[in-house]
């Protein structure tokens, strides 16, 4: 399993250029990129390995080839047709779970990909483009049923002043829509997570060998003599 960074389903986007400078120069000035990796520490926002394409300007290629470590996914935009750049999101709001672990996997979800999915932030929603997802182990807080939270990873596609921009949302604050499959609902599903860890192998009947070796190449006669031979004793 992956320890701090792993490959990802690259995407384009464009980089607010001020990340790039300290945040001291370059307000409101873009640059392209390719995201082709990504970071999980803990306490943080995922940050993303990305390499610039330079193609930002026509005239002059200065930056393509160049690469930038841990970029926050406050920095990025998607590479999609707009009409204006959008509102730089707050951190709590663009990612409102830090990190759980630096150990994690990414997956793409394949069969809730294709359809738009539907993001809760700051008490409104949003329609938004999957990515792709980071799940989290090797920590108390990733490995609690409680608390453990994925970060999905999308940019919203709802026109307004956030349209273009990264998000990572947990399971509770989206849904994955799919007409043909199933009708989107509506209002607060009545869940609440479970405090409960389910193991086969903490199970009382595990001291008792006629259950542990019940298997194919069990005598079933032998198995049953012994437990009643055990009852009599």
């Amino acid at each position: 399993m992956p320890y701090l960074i792993s490959n990802i389903p690259h995407f384009k986007c464009w980089v607010r250029r001020e990340f790039t400078c300290n945040h001291e120069n370059y307000h409101g000035e873009y640059l392209h990129a390719l995201a082709i990796a990504v970071n999980t520490i803990p306490d943080r926002s995922l940050t993303f390995q990305v390499v610039f394409t330079g193609c930002e300007n026509d005239e002059e290629n200065v930056h393509g080839g160049a690469m930038w470590a841990r970029m926050p996914l406050q920095a990025l935009v998607a590479d999609v047709v707009m009409e204006d750049w959008p509102e730089r999101m707050e951190d709590h709001l663009a990612q409102p779970w830090d990190c759980e672990s630096r150990t994690h996997s990414i997956i793409t979800m394949d069969r809730v990909s294709s359809s738009p999915w539907i993001a809760k932030i700051n008490h409104e929603f949003y329609s938004a483009r999957y990515l792709f997802t980071v799940d989290y182990t090797d920590h108390d807080i990733a490995d609690c049923p409680a608390q453990h939270k994925q970060s999905h990873l999308m940019y919203i596609t709802e026109p307004g002043s956030w349209f273009g921009n990264l998000v990572a949302l947990p399971n509770n604050r989206v849904r994955a829509t799919s007409p043909a499959l199933w009708a989107t609902g509506e209002g607060a599903p009545d869940f609440k997570p479970s405090q409960y860890m389910h193991s086969a192998e903490g199970h009382q009947s595990y001291t008792d060998p006629s259950i542990v070796f019940d298997n194919l190449y069990a005598d079933n006669e032998e198995v049953q003599e012994e437990d009643d031979w055990d009852k009599i004793k």
